[in-house]
């Protein structure tokens, strides 16, 4: 540990929770060079779906490593990038009739995240994006914009505009019929006329696993579409069946405008980021076009 001592920053998180130094990880144990195992509840916060060196997933890599596979190719065309894209439509979305267009938008969730806010803000040329209080959608500075989080908001240093914080169903046992009047909530803001896009977890991770109720969500995706403004629904850490079906917001009966995936869509370690979008988003929450 004496050159992570004196070399490695301060600026680093999850060491400082658990200051073991791992050395090899299967299935759910990390193990340290000494032998010690640990059962790993994190799970690369929720990036390990299928657990540490799946031997399957590990075998595909090795394979596609050892005839060498292209391994960085930005946004070109690669057989990689096909297969992933064929298989998403065949086994998630045709079944589901979902007509989305896939954006490989980077290396992480918040980058996903980023991606869904600039497009909601071209598609609809306005430029308020309403968010939900203790929401957490990454730490990069517009994933912080919609951060229902004081504390984490004010790491990014600087002020951070052009998005609205609205109240998250904090009441799961509630009746159906009794949701919030999201018109008079949106309207409230201020800022309606110029709202682009709501983006909404169906389950808060970060924000103490709340879950909201299906009504409320309809509510919220009826809301959005009579005022022109798209839905996203970050589903980072709740979907790839995290909570039953592939995505959160299937047993809502909701087709968001737009979903932010990565973590769990990656299953051996590197969490890809997609984005899926409507084609031509700008139709508003609901919409086909």
């Amino acid at each position: 540990m004496s050159v992570v001592a004196h070399r490695e920053s301060e600026v680093r998180s999850y060491s400082r929770i658990w200051p073991a130094m791992f050395d090899h990880a299967r299935g759910s144990w990390l193990y340290t060079k000494p032998g010690t195992a640990y059962l790993d509840f994190f799970s690369g916060a929720g990036t390990l779906s299928y657990g540490h060196n799946e031997p399957r997933l590990k075998r595909a890599l090795i394979d596609y490593l050892e005839r060498d596979g292209v391994t960085h190719g930005l946004d070109m065309f690669t057989t990689a990038r096909a297969d992933l894209m064929n298989t998403l439509s065949t086994l998630i979305l045709e079944p589901r009739s979902l007509d989305y267009k896939i954006v490989f938008a980077g290396p992480a969730g918040a980058t996903a995240v980023e991606a869904a806010l600039k497009l909601a803000r071209k598609a609809s040329g306005r430029k308020v994006v309403g968010y939900f209080n203790m929401g957490y959608h990454g730490m990069t500075a517009g994933a912080l914009s919609v951060a229902g989080n004081a504390e984490r908001r004010a790491s990014a240093g600087v002020p951070l505009g052009y998005s609205v914080e609205l109240p998250y169903d904090l009441d799961p046992n509630g009746p159906a019929t009794e949701v919030p009047d999201f018109d008079r909530l949106l309207e409230g803001t201020g800022r309606l006329a110029d709202l682009a896009a709501v983006i909404v977890e169906t389950v808060q991770g970060e924000g103490g696993m709340n879950t909201a109720r299906s009504a409320w969500l309809r509510a919220l995706a009826e809301a959005c579409r009579r005022h022109g403004a798209l839905l996203i629904v970050d589903d980072i850490q709740m979907g790839c069946g995290r909570t039953g079906p592939f995505f959160s917001f299937e047993d809502a009966g909701l087709v968001p405008d737009m979903v932010c995936l990565s973590k769990g869509i990656g299953g051996g370690g590197v969490p890809p980021s997609l984005l899926l979008g409507r084609p031509r988003a700008g139709g508003g929450a609901g919409r086909g076009g």
